[in-house]
């Protein structure tokens, strides 16, 4: 039977653009790309035109875009040399509580350190409003990070909203924002908005695990807790896994534009909430106004796990929340302030741009057969 992986928001398929330059690099361009020889200079070119396609997308400068090995390392780099810089103008930072645990485990660390950390709670659609980002960040605040795309709602996130709220109190703080799940999917520029910050990931948009990408806005000797041989300008010191590297840059060329990816998009949440709705008990928590290509929800009576078992003995996989919180309640949906037998029965449907129709009708046939047996085994 044919897999069917509506999952994309933990992980994505490999496309055939990013593999095959994966393989040329690792056999063909496999020199080290600080190498002062041809093989050498070769790598460093594939590093140069990864660079590039990942600066185009962001309508950045290629220069202000720094390799890592995904977007956690990448978080991590964002926040401690961000409190780093600006840590003698006041200990004051904002995130939300519905963050990735590689930014909620790096603020319980620094308010170790002594930083005090305002965490803004989202109402119960997983919003969190304009108004409370306003009120929040003060003329001491000297970080706020938020991410754009929620990873288990598809919530967007008011960073725009943020960036202003900082022009406004002309507020020192670094804007931080985490797109991983928006990257090529949610055209945002992030200079123009006034982001400093931003993290993206190569496995979220069809390209190989192990690379990722900060954007440093016009950040000159940004401060890093990594040292070694001056890679990266030392932002991400270490040599470059340019495979990884060389296939991040492919799968960016490769993907669609976001107009068109979100049309495709749309047609399948529609039909995925359409008949949704058709099935008993059910209750979808991503609000309309979320992005197309995740969507969260529950069926009551049936734990996550019972449910992911019975879908995957159909080869059909989903996900019961974020695959980086593996066996843990979500953070997400309990500080939206849902039911616990809703939070433990909670799954994640999320889309990517091979995903079919045919895929959702097979999906909700399943839930509906899994509704079906489950309940009366219970």
């Amino acid at each position: 039977m044919e897999k069917i992986y509506l999952d994309n928001a933990a992980t994505t398929r490999v496309c055939e653009q990013a593999a095959e330059r994966v393989l040329y690099v690792m056999t063909q361009a496999y020199g080290n790309p600080s190498s002062l020889h041809t093989m050498g200079f070769e790598a460093e070119r594939e590093m140069t035109a990864a660079r590039q396609a990942v600066a185009d997308r962001l309508s950045v400068n290629s220069a202000e875009v720094y390799f890592t090995s995904g977007g956690t390392e990448a978080n991590n780099i964002a926040l401690f040399g961000a409190v780093k810089r600006n840590g003698r103008r006041g200990k004051r930072i904002v995130t939300t509580a519905v963050e990735h645990p590689s930014v909620l485990r790096v603020m319980e660390q620094l308010e170790r350190d002594g930083f005090t950390v305002e965490y803004l709670m989202p109402d119960a659609t997983g919003h969190i409003s304009s108004e409370q980002v306003e009120r929040a960040i003060t003329g001491d605040t000297i970080l706020v990070s938020m991410m754009l795309v929620n990873n288990e709602t598809g919530v967007r996130m008011p960073v725009e909203a943020a960036a202003e709220a900082i022009r406004r109190s002309k507020s020192p703080a670094l804007l931080h924002v985490d797109a991983v799940q928006a990257f090529c999917k949610v055209p945002i520029k992030p200079a123009r908005v006034g982001i400093n910050l931003m993290t993206v990931s190569s496995h979220k948009i069809h390209g190989p695990k192990g690379a990722g990408a900060l954007y440093v806005a016009g950040q000159k000797d940004f401060p890093s807790r990594a040292f070694g041989g001056g890679q990266e300008k030392e932002v991400r010191p270490g040599t470059e896994p340019l495979p990884a590297i060389a296939g991040f840059g492919a799968a960016v060329r490769a993907m669609p534009q976001p107009q068109e990816l979100n049309a495709h998009f749309e047609t399948l949440r529609t039909a995925l909430r359409e008949q949704l709705g058709g099935l008993s008990g059910v209750v979808i928590h991503s609000p309309e106004d979320a992005v197309p290509y995740v969507c969260s929800f529950s069926v009551p009576g049936i734990r996550a796990e019972t449910m992911l078992h019975f879908l995957s003995s159909k080869n059909i996989y989903v996900s019961s929340g974020s695959a980086c919180s593996r066996a843990k309640p979500s953070h997400v949906l309990t500080a939206m302030g849902l039911a616990p037998e809703l939070v433990e029965s909670s799954l994640r449907v999320s889309f990517s741009r091979f995903t079919t129709t045919e895929e959702i009708g097979a999906l909700t046939a399943a839930l509906r057969q899994g509704v079906e047996q489950l309940v009366k085994k219970s």
